[in-house]
C-alpha cells in the first residue's frame, strides 16, 4: 500500500478553523518534498489541546485513494 510520511505541526487556532467550518482541507509537503492535500476531518480524532504536533503515516490504496492516517512514535 503507496504511503507518505508528514511531519505535521498545526496550532489550536489552525485547528479552530476546521471545526468553524472555515477550513476545509489540508496541503501539506511529506518528508519525500511530494504535497498532498487532504480532508481536514482526518485529522480530527489526532487533535490535542495543543493542535496537532508530530510524524503521520497516511495510506492510499492501489487507485491513491486515501485509507488512514496513523500517528507515528516518537
Amino acid at each position: 500500500m503507496p504511503d507518505l510520511i508528514l511531519e505535521l505541526h498545526l496550532t489550536p487556532d489552525q485547528m479552530l478553523g476546521y471545526y468553524r467550518g472555515a477550513v476545509r482541507t489540508i496541503v501539506a509537503r511529506a518528508t519525500n518534498g511530494q504535497t498532498v492535500q487532504f480532508p481536514a476531518s482526518v485529522l480530527q480524532r489526532h487533535v490535542t489541546a495543543d493542535g496537532v504536533h508530530g510524524r503521520f503515516r497516511m495510506e492510499f490504496d492501489a487507485s491513491h485513494k486515501f485509507v488512514r492516517l496513523e500517528q507515528l512514535p516518537g
